[in-house]
């Protein structure tokens, strides 16, 4: 049993620990970290997951970006403790945020990722959405979260205040 809450500052030094134990070194070197540098998280959207003794067992982030000049959110990273994954939790942190960020108004969200597994969530492959380099323009997914949200929308990624 897990409790998903929205991320708080206080959970940002723990959040960070669990993404350096998941994911590879270096992982800020990322074309995606660029379109972060001094942009905050989407406020509310960012969630936690803890274990009924408040341990940290994942976490999803969201920033804004702009394709184009379109508005969008950038999901990720999403992360689930080694020990506590294949229970689902990543399904949950997915499901409960991606609810969010179509409930307060937002019509898109991207990531870069696996194709087969984020399929399941209703991810597909963008065409003409650029990503900095070197991103593999074959990782770049999207969900539209209002129909046709994604018609018509092309271009370069960039960070959000530029």
């Amino acid at each position: 049993m897990y409790v998903l809450t929205p991320e708080h500052d206080d959970d940002w030094w723990e959040v960070e620990a669990l993404y350096d134990l998941c994911f590879a070194p270096g992982r800020e070197a990322l074309s995606s970290y660029r379109l972060r540098d001094d942009v905050p998280p989407v406020e509310g959207m960012s969630m936690v997951a803890r274990d009924i003794d408040g341990i940290l067992a994942g976490a999803i982030r969201f920033w804004p970006i702009r394709i184009g000049d379109t508005p969008s959110l950038l999901l990720g990273p999403v992360a689930v403790h080694p020990t506590r994954q294949s229970e689902g939790l990543g399904g949950q942190l997915m499901n409960a945020s991606l609810e969010i960020a179509e409930d307060t108004g937002w019509e898109r969200v991207m990531l870069v990722g696996d194709e087969p597994y984020y399929k399941r969530f209703d991810f597909t492959l963008l065409e003409g959405v650029i990503m900095p380099p070197p991103t593999n323009p074959a990782r770049v997914l999207g969900r539209a979260l209002k129909k046709g949200a994604w018609d018509g929308v092309t271009g370069k990624v960039r960070r959000f205040k530029d």
